[in-house]
Order: C-alpha cells, then structure tokens, then sequence
C-alpha cells in the first residue's frame, strides 16, 4: 500500500496517478496556489503531475473519505534536515486538516526517518501558513529578504521567513 501514516481524521499516503482529478481541484485554483512557487495549473496538466508525484519521494496526498483534500511536500536537504511545504483544497482548509497531517508528518519523520529538524520557507504575506506553523510549534529562525520574484511581477521580490522545529522541540 501507499500509506505512510494515519491520523485521527486522515490518512497521508504516496499519489497515485489516479489522484489527478483531486489534485486538480487543489492546483487550479488561483488562491489556494499563489503563495507556490509555481504557476496555476490547468486540470489537463494536473494529469501528468498525479503521475509526477506518484513517481516521487517528496510529495504525499492528504485523504479524507477517499478524497485528496492536500498536498504534503517533504524534501531532504541533506544533515537530517527537512524542508516541508503544504497546499489544501480551499472547501477543506480551516478545519484543523492542514494542522493535523503536519503534525502527523513530523511524528512520522522524527520517529521513524531520523529526521533532526524540520523547516518551512513562507512567503512574509502568507499570513494562513505563518499561523499554521506556529500552532505546529515552529518558531522564527529567519528572515530573507527580496529571495524570489513575484509571480506575474519579476521586478518585485518577496521576502521569506523561514519557521523550523528541532527534534529535541517536539512536543506533539
């Protein structure tokens, strides 16, 4: 099975290609994806990235009732640190689904991956997933300014903070 843990509600799990319908609903809209650092897909290309994903290692669907509400983006950048990002579908978002499965990812990865710390880049204006990392027991540990271009502006640039947890932190 694809399955990499359970929560209380959820089940985070491998893509499998069959989840594009899904995963469109998530990477299509406008909102829920313009804080990524990629563009707004269609649900045609939504079709190749299920695929994608199944494919990968760093990319795990968030399941509610048999439906991809979430994306989870786990990348090992290298001395026991893991860069962690997140999307959700907007119907689910605000109902502690996103807090959930992060938690669970973090349990996961300090348990069983013999991850040492954990880390998250955001954009300073995404004020949904600053919230969300903090309640996940992150804390400040940086702040980049100008890093990366807007979308649709490339001569303005962003500025990022980067949120972490130690191993040694969780408390969960």
């Amino acid at each position: 099975m694809t399955e990499l843990f359970l929560t209380e509600r959820l089940i985070v799990r491998k893509f499998i290609p069959d989840d594009y319908n899904d995963l469109a609903d998530i990477l299509t809209d406008v909102e829920v994806t313009y804080f990524e650092p990629y563009e707004t897909f269609t649900r045609e290309a939504c079709v190749q990235e299920a695929i994608n994903f199944s494919n990968s290692n760093e990319f795990y669907a968030v399941v509610l009732n048999n439906k991809v509400i979430g994306k989870i983006y786990f990348s090992d950048k290298d001395y026991g640190n893991y860069e962690i990002g997140y999307t959700f579908n907007r119907n689910y978002q605000g109902k502690g689904y996103a807090c959930e499965s992060i938690i669970g990812m973090m349990k996961y990865a300090f348990s069983y991956l013999g991850v040492r710390r954990v880390f998250a880049e955001i954009d300073t204006r995404n004020e949904k997933s600053i919230r969300l990392v903090k309640r996940v027991g992150m804390r400040k540990e940086a702040e980049h300014k100008e890093l990366f271009p807007r979308k649709d502006e490339n001569e303005v640039y962003n500025d990022f903070y980067v949120y972490a947890i130690l191993k040694k932190e969780f408390l969960i």
